[in-house]
């Protein structure tokens, strides 16, 4: 059964381009009773290695620039330290709320951009160092928080303000959230927030399907992507309320 679950969230993840832990949380929260905080490490355990696989993927059909990657993961990678270790001390239903308004905000601001005058991606990033660098510091504090590898918060960012295509973003957010989930994950073990018998199959069926995922994400036209995503995070958000 793991490896069936693990499977879906590798195809969510490689889609959306951000590992499958986003909804891997809520559901491991409702479907099999995990506090918070387990909820988040367990996921992690199927999160890195789908984000390694998932950036190898888009790096290889659309080459992420080092230059705009590397001030988003070290940046990332600092912030999430600090954010993982600020989750492991919170009172897991407070956590829980929390992360429900971070999906509702999140949902609400990808509704937004729907809906909104379409602007065609730039063939340069509107910005560089240091707003990268920025960036990269606030997806990885919320990252750290929620365990989700800070994707979520960069991708729509990326395509707003840094005037990037969607896939773009995708490919960069994972080159975000690779260090900092990965740091992330250690800190929830070291404070034994991890449930290893879930984790480990939920990854090995995330790597059996993530390519295919990405391979799809490529394929679809870029309106339908962005409203797959933004129902993707409303869908997340409403599953763990009724969890608070």
């Amino acid at each position: 059964m793991y490896l069936v679950f693990g499977a879906l969230l590798g195809t969510l993840g490689g889609l959306f381009g951000i590992g499958g832990g986003l909804i891997a949380i809520p559901l491991l929260g409702v479907l099999f009773g995990l506090d918070q905080q387990i909820a988040q490490g367990t996921a992690l355990v199927m999160v890195v290695p789908n984000v390694m696989l998932a950036l190898w993927r888009y790096h290889q059909r659309n080459r992420i620039e080092r230059q705009h990657a590397l001030p988003l993961a070290i940046m990332g990678f600092c912030f999430a330290w600090l954010g993982s270790i600020w989750a492991v001390g919170i009172d897991a239903r407070t956590m829980r709320i929390g992360f429900v308004a971070f999906l509702i905000a999140l949902s609400a601001y990808n509704f937004v951009r729907m809906f909104a005058s379409r602007t065609t991606a730039a063939s340069q990033m509107n910005y560089s160092w240091p707003w990268l660098g920025v960036l990269g510091a606030a997806s990885g504090t919320m990252g750290g928080l929620f365990g989700v590898g800070g994707a979520v918060v960069a991708t729509p960012v990326l395509t707003s303000l840094f005037g990037t295509s969607q896939v773009v973003a995708q490919g960069l957010s994972l080159a975000l959230a690779l260090p900092s989930t990965g740091v992330t994950l250690l800190t929830y073990a070291v404070h034994h927030q991890v449930n290893w018998g879930i984790g480990l199959p939920l990854a090995v069926g995330g790597l059996m399907s993530i390519s295919w995922g990405v391979k799809v994400a490529h394929a679809l036209p870029e309106r339908l992507l962005r409203g797959l995503f933004c129902g993707f995070l409303v869908f997340c958000a409403v599953t763990l309320a009724f969890k608070v």
